[in-house]
């Protein structure tokens, strides 16, 4: 059974996050400035990918994939994380960094400077890979020919 929920505020910046790339350093003015300490320091090791027969079914190992994790603490004591997809340790922090910030004063802000554009900007990417995958769709049919009389 597939389990539909809406994911929380925090779920959602650190999806946006994640999923920013070489983008995320762009926003870097925005994150600049604050004194923070790495609690745990870019690190890029395999996670397990598992994957279900049709969405739904028997879980299975497909495969394993490179992620980075960083842990990032603010001199107040707040403490941002991330983990993305591949080897980028600069993005890993900078997202971590932000994670911390948006758990702060800075979250409506941020909010609106960073994690709104970024966050169009990919749903315009989404929207144009599939605006690209349904222009080379090919539909497949059968037809009956009267040869089975």
């Amino acid at each position: 059974m597939k389990a539909d929920f809406a994911p929380t505020e925090r779920q959602r910046w650190m999806q946006v996050l994640a999923r920013a790339g070489d983008a995320l350093a762009g926003y870097e003015s925005e994150l600049a400035g604050v004194p923070y300490q790495c609690i745990r320091k870019p690190e890029t090791g395999m996670a397990m990918v598992r994957g279900r027969t049709g969405g739904t079914g028997q879980a299975f190992n497909l495969g394993e994939m490179t992620v980075t994790r960083c842990v990032v603490q603010l001199q107040d004591g707040r403490a941002g994380y991330s983990y993305i997809a591949g080897r980028n340790k600069r993005h890993a922090e900078l997202a971590a960094l932000a994670d911390a910030l948006l758990l702060g004063q800075e979250k409506a802000k941020l909010m609106q400077a960073v994690i709104e554009p970024l966050a169009r900007s990919q749903q315009q990417a989404r929207l144009a890979r599939q605006a690209e995958v349904a222009a080379s769709k090919v539909d497949f049919f059968t037809l009956l020919r009267g040869e089975n009389e």
